[in-house]
């Protein structure tokens, strides 16, 4: 494995890209690995089809591009069935995947990858890295969805992918829309102006009632129950904090054009405790301390009947700042004075613009868009996170980057174990603070 880009290059990345959302124009030499058919068709595949997959492919196929999508790949025959069906009653001729181009298994992605000029990796997330690994080795553009890894392994091996990206002029981007949200952009825009001041203080939020669950059912191996109720099982999801909550982590470290240099805090199992919610904690609480001192609290929690809250806010030192998902951001000077109220309404669909901007530099051969390092560093950022709840540890940033601490199995086939088994009562071991070793 090559060696992971050290912490001053990343720093400087993201300071250079500070001001922008997206990606701004990186090179307008034509990018290798550019869609090169002879026509205007651009060909996609789909890794992953379920829902987010699903989406992600409708967005894709929704630009004003001629796109047209080639072959589709997921572990399960329904899904991919599902959501053939779904895309081909809304798209009709733009789907072109005949029954030799769908494919079904652990290795379907590697007959699904070399078919297209640019491929929507949307399995779960631990798959995230070997997917982009080989798309990056056959020379693909990339939309991947967040987040990019569940583990420090699987970072470093995202990172390393990216540099040949970086090489090779592959377009990525990763599905944190609030880089693509115009309320996030134009904030982002007025910090950067020093509106507000230096950032020494924020909260981020990801606090609602949670997600589908999956029961088992008669007949399914371990490895096949752990995969259709994938969130609830860390080398699948990473744990909410990591899956969802890295939206608003992301959000925290765009603010402050760094990473944390240590992660506190704690977490539990208080609501969703019976058997069909795996490994995973319902609830994590956690400081982001950055390197000048500043400390960003961060909450994510699944409880029924709570308050929601999904947003952030940061105080620096000339005034203040709310944002939220839904458009809305409101800065302030510490008299009261209004610096900056976003107008919420004829504002684009970040998912959807994600999807015209990456295609529009695609359809031009343009070089436009290197997402990944900030999408793994938010990642990291959140990983860490559950290393701090997990162990009730201060973890610190450099030593849990260079942890061997994989959560894959051995082998990926359908008899194959995970590591993580339930007891006799069909209950999984949870990570006990003072206790679990996470690195």
């Amino acid at each position: 494995m090559k060696k992971p880009i050290n912490q001053q290059d990343r720093r400087d990345f993201l300071k250079a890209t500070a001001m922008l959302a997206g990606g701004a124009m990186l090179s307008s030499i034509p990018l290798a690995g550019a869609y090169a058919s002879g026509s205007d068709t651009i060909k996609i595949a789909l890794i992953g089809c379920g829902d987010r997959g699903t989406g992600a492919a409708f967005q894709a196929l929704s630009t004003k591009f001629n796109i047209k999508l080639v072959a589709m790949a997921d572990a399960f025959q329904d899904r991919l069935d599902s959501s053939y069906q779904s895309l081909s009653s809304k798209f009709g001729a733009k789907i072109d995947v005949p029954k030799e181009r769908q494919f079904v298994g652990f290795d379907a992605y590697l007959k699904a990858i070399p078919l297209a000029d640019v491929v929507l990796l949307t399995t779960p997330p631990g798959f995230r890295p070997i997917h982009f690994e080989e798309a990056v080795k056959q020379n693909k553009q990339i939309f991947m969805e967040k987040p990019v890894a569940v583990d420090a392994p699987g970072i470093r091996k995202v990172l390393a992918a990216a540099e040949e990206a970086k090489k090779k002029k592959l377009n990525v981007v990763v599905g944190l829309q609030r880089r693509y949200q115009t309320n996030y952009r134009e904030s982002m825009k007025r910090i950067n102006d020093g509106a507000i001041g230096d950032i020494m203080s924020g909260q981020v939020y990801w606090n609602s009632g949670g997600v589908w669950v999956r029961p088992r059912k008669a007949n399914q191996t371990e490895m096949e129950y752990q995969m259709r109720n994938w969130y609830y099982f860390n080398w699948l999801c990473g744990d909410h904090i990591v899956e969802q909550h890295v939206h608003n982590i992301d959000i925290a470290n765009w603010i402050k054009n760094a990473h944390p240099v240590s992660v506190q805090g704690t977490g539990s199992r208080a609501w969703r405790t019976g058997k069909d919610y795996g490994e995973i904690y319902d609830n994590h609480s956690i400081e982001l301390t950055y390197a000048d001192g500043a400390v960003i609290n961060s909450q994510c929690r699944h409880f029924e009947g709570i308050s929601n809250r999904v947003d952030e806010s940061f105080q620096g030192t000339k005034g203040k700042i709310y944002l939220s998902g839904s458009n809305q951001a409101i800065m302030k000077d510490y008299s009261g004075k209004e610096l900056y109220n976003h107008n919420t309404k004829g504002n684009a669909n970040p998912y959807q613009t994600e999807h015209d901007e990456l295609f529009d530099a695609v359809s031009k051969g343009e070089y436009k868009f290197s997402n990944v390092d900030y999408a793994a560093t938010s990642t990291f950022s959140a990983i860490i996170g559950r290393y701090a709840t997990y162990s009730g540890q201060t973890i610190k940033w450099d030593e849990a980057l260079a942890a061997n601490n994989s959560l894959l199995p051995e082998r990926f086939a359908w008899d194959a174990n995970p590591r993580l088994m339930p007891d006799a009562n069909g209950l999984y071991p949870i990570a006990m603070p003072g206790q679990a070793k996470v690195l």
